[in-house]
């Protein structure tokens, strides 16, 4: 599997922008149509809220080609991590993962939510 892009980043608010500028990149250079890079950015936001709202201090978030084209994402918590229950923004978040990516797995552990991957085809 082609890696296209990893990066660690800080779980800050501010941060964010350069993720969804970082996934932009990344999904122009797969080939993707703008709609279809757009919803990938608005994944890669959500996952990452996600994690933050976990009480994760910073992400992995790794890019690499998905088999049938197109783009494999995997967002990863790093640093810290608690159990907490799911709230209404939680559940928004999920509902756009869901409706946006072709598949989404989510890695869970005895303390919640630890990694959220997904993928967008060339068609997405």
């Amino acid at each position: 599997m082609k890696e296209y892009l990893c990066l660690r980043l800080p779980l800050r608010r501010e941060m964010m922008t350069t993720a969804r500028l970082a996934t932009g990149g990344v999904c122009s250079a797969a080939g993707m149509s703008y709609d279809g890079g757009e919803d990938c950015k608005v994944c890669v936001t959500e996952s990452l809220l996600l994690l933050m709202r976990r009480g994760f201090a910073a992400a992995h978030v790794c890019f690499s080609a998905a088999e049938e084209g197109g783009v494999q994402v995997s967002v990863t918590g790093e640093e810290g991590g608690a159990p907490q229950s799911a709230s209404d923004e939680d559940e928004i978040a999920l509902a756009l993962l869901n409706a946006l990516a072709q598949s989404v797995t989510m890695d869970k552990d005895e303390g919640g939510l630890r990694a959220v991957a997904f993928v967008f085809g060339q068609q997405a």
